[in-house]
């Protein structure tokens, strides 16, 4: 099994980036998919989650109304747009897996995880 993200880059304030969780090995559409973060010195931040039944989608605060996640099942494939970036979203960014997760299981605290990818690098800068 293995999970990739990718997407990242330098984008500047105001700019947008698409983040992409490709998946091996497993099919994302019966899991529970979220995304998190973590900038340096900064604790890991589940940020938006999406339920494995019905694709209930779920955003923290600071990213509501800017981020929205998606799935394409065709690509086995789960996406985050991020519009209107912010020098605060840089970070790590990565996905991971929870069979059976509801739709906010990522912002739990010490969220369990199933599967966990790679992440990649999220700069917001001018």
């Amino acid at each position: 099994v293995q999970l990739q993200a990718s997407g990242g880059g330098l984008v500047q304030p105001g700019g947008s980036l698409r983040l992409s969780c490709a998946a091996s090995g497993l099919i994302l559409d019966e899991y529970a998919i979220g995304w998190f973060r973590q900038a340096p010195g900064k604790e890991r931040e589940g940020i938006s989650c999406i339920s494995s039944s019905y694709d209930i989608t779920y955003y923290v605060k600071s990213v509501q109304g800017r981020f929205t996640i998606s799935r394409d099942n065709a690509k086995n494939t789960v996406y985050l747009q991020m519009n209107s970036l912010k020098p605060e979203d840089t970070a790590v960014y990565y996905c991971a897996t929870k069979a059976k997760g509801g739709s906010s299981w990522c912002v739990a605290k010490d969220p369990r995880m199933d599967y966990r990818g790679k992440g990649t690098q999220v700069t917001v800068s001018s």
